[in-house]
């Protein structure tokens, strides 16, 4: 019942720009907390950056600091906005909730929770 869909993933050079979004059903998010996990070809799955219910805390981690925006709005979406990409930043990002903000140390999932899909980013010349 719970789902989540994310879209907006493609192929971008490096220094290009791309949006993600991400919307949920069957839940409201700001209930939640929201976030955006990356899976890198041969690393492990990290949390990007996300959102708190409530106060809005934010995310973000140190390899996407100052590039990446997280947001969300009224029509129940939350937004990765992806500026100044590198090849670093390829992989397959993945929403998911309910998660735990810490804003100096990350987005710790409480549960199994509801994760979407996935949208491939790649970065290349």
């Amino acid at each position: 019942q719970e789902q989540l869909v994310e879209s907006g993933g493609g192929l971008v050079q490096p220094g290009g720009s791309l949006r993600l979004s991400c919307t949920a059903s069957g839940f409201g998010i700001n209930y939640y907390g929201i976030g955006w996990f990356r899976q890198a070809p041969g690393k492990e799955r990290e949390g990007i950056s996300c959102i708190s219910r409530g106060d809005g805390t934010t995310y973000y981690s140190d390899s996407v600091k100052g590039r990446f925006t997280i947001s969300k709005d009224n029509t129940n979406t939350v937004y990765l906005q992806m500026n100044n990409l590198n090849t670093d930043d390829t992989g397959v990002y993945t929403c998911g909730a309910p998660l735990r903000i810490d804003s100096l140390y990350g987005c710790f999932p409480l549960r199994t929770g509801s994760w979407g899909q996935g949208t491939q980013v790649t970065v290349s010349s």
